[in-house]
């Protein structure tokens, strides 16, 4: 298959839009391989991650992007993150047993849809968050880039067991009476930019090229497409930072747990890896200072 696990940036040469096209195929396995998700849920996931990265790749920041969905239905937590270096990792927690729908409004329910941009260090932290809304996720993403960001800005996503994909388009600040392009004449485009991306099948997204893509949709424009850059599957897990959770619970429940398992064994909710504190690491851990931004579960 062309352009797998790699996100492709292009421009139109005369207009101010840009957009973007990802695909992600063994990163996406990876992701998924130590999950059982109900195919509604691992399709909804998929789309948080293309999404994710389709948004990571219109700023330029040092950290992580989050794209979060909370509410009240089945899914009561669907989480992807995205690096600046577009390292992916994602994980949704959902009611098991409960009936689930295809539709993001069946599935989160009444809640939002929140996008945190945070620098490596946590020294700089931006957050914009605006009600689930839409059939889906892609509905919700563009109310959140209308209320936001202020830049018209539509995507295209989908998802499955083999891959997960996503087109965006983004039109840019532009000054039509300085650049010489009569009134009006970057609104047309735009419009026509956006009625054709919507004639992108679902199979065309998932199968074609990107330069094929480009060329089915926009032959007749001048189009750039730049280099790919590659995306996977990392999680950013380590024992210092299950270390600082542990010590974030706090040293009477980590002991009572140590006292009756003998051991404190935490899973990483993203990659199932398992870290295992014995006695002495306990004995250590509370006699030191950690940092803390990991997340596990408790064996």
């Amino acid at each position: 298959m062309h352009d797998r696990d790699c996100l492709h940036r292009f421009v139109f040469e005369h207009y101010p839009i840009r957009g973007h096209l990802v695909h992600l195929d063994a990163a996406w396995r990876a992701l998924i391989e130590h999950r059982e998700y109900p195919e509604p849920l691992r399709a909804l996931l998929g789309e948080a991650v293309a999404a994710a990265l389709l948004l990571a790749a219109t700023v330029k920041f040092e950290g992580v992007l989050s794209l979060q969905l909370q509410g009240d239905g089945p899914v009561h937590l669907l989480l992807a993150q995205c690096t600046s270096g577009l390292g992916v990792r994602g994980l949704v927690r959902y009611r098991e047993g409960a009936q689930l729908g295809n539709g993001i409004a069946e599935l989160v329910g009444a809640g939002n849809l929140t996008v945190t941009l945070e620098t490596d260090g946590g020294e700089q932290r931006y957050q914009g968050i605006v009600p689930i809304s839409g059939a889906r996720l892609a509905d919700s993403l563009r109310v959140y880039f209308e209320n936001s960001e202020q830049l018209p800005t539509r995507l295209w996503l989908y998802a499955d067991e083999h891959g997960a994909c996503g087109m965006l388009l983004q039109r840019l600040p532009y000054d039509d009476s300085r650049a010489g392009h009569e009134p009006g004449v970057i609104d047309d485009a735009w419009r026509r930019v956006e009625l054709i991306g919507e004639t992108l099948t679902r199979e065309e997204l998932r199968t074609l090229s990107d330069a094929e893509i480009l060329h089915r949709l926009f032959n007749e424009d001048d189009v750039r497409l730049f280099e790919p850059a590659p995306v996977y599957f990392r999680c950013r897990c380590s024992r210092e930072r299950v270390a600082g959770m542990l010590q974030g619970l706090g040293e009477e429940e980590t002991r009572s747990v140590l006292a009756e398992r003998g051991q404190v064994e935490v899973h990483c909710d993203f990659c199932n890896r398992a870290y295992v504190f014995d006695a002495v690491d306990v004995a250590q851990l509370f006699n030191r200072g950690v940092q803390s931004d990991g997340g596990g579960r408790l064996h």
